[in-house]
């Protein structure tokens, strides 16, 4: 592991995915494809720019308190027997 401080996103770990087509501004692009540098130089893992996306949007939902509160789980309604 590399010297350089470590990124708040960490590792990222393998998952399913489900495919999402979204638009963004070019200086966000910009930004993703900058930050998509980084892991190769702090963990030694290229990763492309929309492996980013998912797991970014994962941490910031994670730490958004009014988004947590809001979706405490369910249960599954009961069926009649």
């Amino acid at each position: 592991m590399s010297t350089t401080k470590k990124l708040r996103l960490g590792p990222l770990p393998k998952t399913e995915s489900v495919k999402m087509t979204f638009a963004c501004p070019v200086s966000l692009n910009v930004g993703l494809d900058r930050y998509a540098t980084m892991p190769a130089q702090t963990y030694g893992e290229a990763v492309d720019a929309e492996k980013l996306i998912p797991h970014m949007l994962e941490a910031f939902m994670a730490g958004d308190r009014g988004f947590r509160k809001g979706t405490t789980p369910r249960s599954a309604p009961s069926k009649p027997t």
